[in-house]
Order: C-alpha cells, then structure tokens, then sequence
C-alpha cells in the first residue's frame, strides 16, 4: 500500500503552529528539523575573513513569527553543500531579518562567502540554550569577549544597550590578536555613547596606527576595582581563554555560577545527531552552547 503523502508544513493553517515560536518547551514542539526558506538580503564585509549576512526568511508569516533569544544559534544550509552551527549575533526585537557573522573557514562557509544578495539559502532553528538574561537584571554585567567571541556576545550587547533600564553598570571588555581582527568596529562609538555602558578594547600585536592598549584581554579585567559578588559576566572565545578569564574572575569574588560561558565552536549537526559535540554524556548543540562556568568546570575536556 502507498504511503500518504507528506502535506507541506503550513503555519497558517495548523493552529497550534501559529502561536509564536518558544524553543524553550522541546517537549511540545513539532518539526524542529524544518527547514525554513530563506535568501541573502545583504552581505558586509568586517575582516579578510568575516562577513555579516543579514538573513531574510521568504515566507512573511514565518518571519513574523520567528524569534529567539540571545545565546542559541540556527543551522545554516547552503544548497548541496551542507549546513553549519552559526550563533545569531543581531537583536531579537528585528523581525525583517537575521543576523548572522560567518568565517570563511571550510566547504560550506566557503560557499556562502562567495553568494551574491538574493542566493537562497536553509535555516533550521534557532536551537540551543542561552544567557539569562532576565535573571541577570538590575545588576551589572561584565561582557567578554576575544576574537570571534564578539559575534555570540553581540547579540547580548545589543540586549542590555535597548533594554537600558533593566540592568546596572554595563562594561564590554574586547581583545584581538591585531587592529585588523576587531569586528563590528563601526558600532564601537554607539556602544559608549549609551549611558552607563563602557567599551575597553586591547590587541596583542599592535599595528603603527594602533593607539590603544596592548595585551591579553585578562589585562583589562585587572583594572576593574569594583567588587564583583553581586555581578554577572558573559564570556566568549575560544575555549583556553575561559580558563584564565573565569579563574580571575572567581579571584576577584565573583561566583562561578554567574559566569556564563558559550561552547557554540564545538558544534556540528544541531540536533544531537551526529555526536561530534558530546562531552561525556552532554551534548553541547542540546543541553547548550551556552553553560554556567560551574558546570563547564565539571565537564571533562570541555576546554
């Protein structure tokens, strides 16, 4: 007997798809693993090897009714070549389109660096855990970042900078190898112009135009002289620096379970499937990226 066809997926006529999107409930959720259509609105170049991509899906009410939260990320699939973990690094109150910052760095990222606007791309998602930051409120944040660790920290930025009011003192502390790695440096003045918002930027190997610090970003942490108890910080890069960033942390008595931490590199398929981001028995793409520093702490070969 032939088996039924397979109805396309039509959130203007299931009812109980046409309520705004909660990814939080994984319990209750249909098609997860859908992929959503969607083209390239615009591409702009920030490094040799950065590009963000504002992403546009092509049904209007899919687009509406997509959201997400600062930390998960989507599937990103260029059309016979495959898919990648990308963090969303825009504000979750933008509905026209998605945000996304892309390295150029295997086959699939390769492909997309190379599309022209209008190229029709997948997005399956958003997946993922993320920083909380409605229990973060009415405290101060510290916000860190180094190299690439700017693009999943972004979206938290822009979190705190529109929602001004909700939260104290606001401090991003940002380190690169060289001047030519900082991303985003167009929105630098509009990040301090914010009140109550400071931006402290640092490279290790300076250029002959480069007039700011010089150092690790650990540096810049040394020179705060607050206590720290009652803040919260969220830290993101490449997985050794959390090591010596949350260890200085925690010295300067700041807890470890208020230290948020995003394992999003170590992602592969989203789903659980593949297990290339297992650590132990936690698969990073389902119980995270984003983690407290406590638990990382206790996940053998997490970093």
């Amino acid at each position: 007997m032939t088996p039924p066809l397979l109805h396309p997926y039509d959130v203007t006529r299931e009812e109980t798809l046409r309520a705004p999107l909660d990814y939080t409930l994984k319990s209750c959720l249909k098609d997860v693993d859908r992929v959503f259509k969607a083209e390239i609105a615009s591409v702009i170049r920030l490094t040799d090897k950065e590009k963000l991509f504002h992403i546009r899906l092509i049904d209007r009410t899919e687009r509406e009714r997509f959201s997400f939260l600062p930390g998960q990320f989507v599937m990103l699939e260029a059309p016979g070549f495959g898919e990648a973990p990308i963090s969303i690094c825009g504000s979750n109150s933008q509905k026209g389109f998605i945000e996304l910052c892309i390295r150029e760095a295997g086959s699939v990222t390769t492909m997309l660096h190379r599309a022209k606007v209008g190229a029709k791309v997948g997005i399956r998602g958003p997946f993922g855990t993320y920083f909380p930051m409605e229990r973060m409120k009415g405290h101060r944040i510290l916000l860190i970042a180094g190299g690439l660790g700017l693009v999943p920290l972004r979206a938290p930025i822009m979190y705190v900078t529109e929602n001004r009011s909700d939260y104290g003192d606001v401090r991003i502390f940002y380190g690169t190898s060289d001047p030519g790695e900082l991303l985003f440096d167009y929105q630098y003045e509009q990040w301090r112009r914010v009140d109550g918002v400071t931006l402290s930027l640092i490279v290790d190997q300076p250029d002959p135009n480069w007039t700011g610090q010089v150092g690790k970003v650990t540096q810049l942490l040394e020179q705060i002289d607050l206590p720290l108890g009652e803040s919260y910080a969220i830290v993101c890069g490449p997985p050794v620096m959390f090591k010596f960033v949350c260890a200085l942390l925690s010295e300067m008595g700041m807890p470890r379970d208020r230290m948020f931490v995003s394992l999003e590199r170590r992602m592969q398929c989203g789903m659980g499937k593949c297990c290339r981001c297992n650590v132990g028995s936690t698969y990073v793409c389902m119980d995270g990226p984003v983690f407290d520093f406590w638990t990382v702490m206790n996940l053998k070969e997490a970093i």
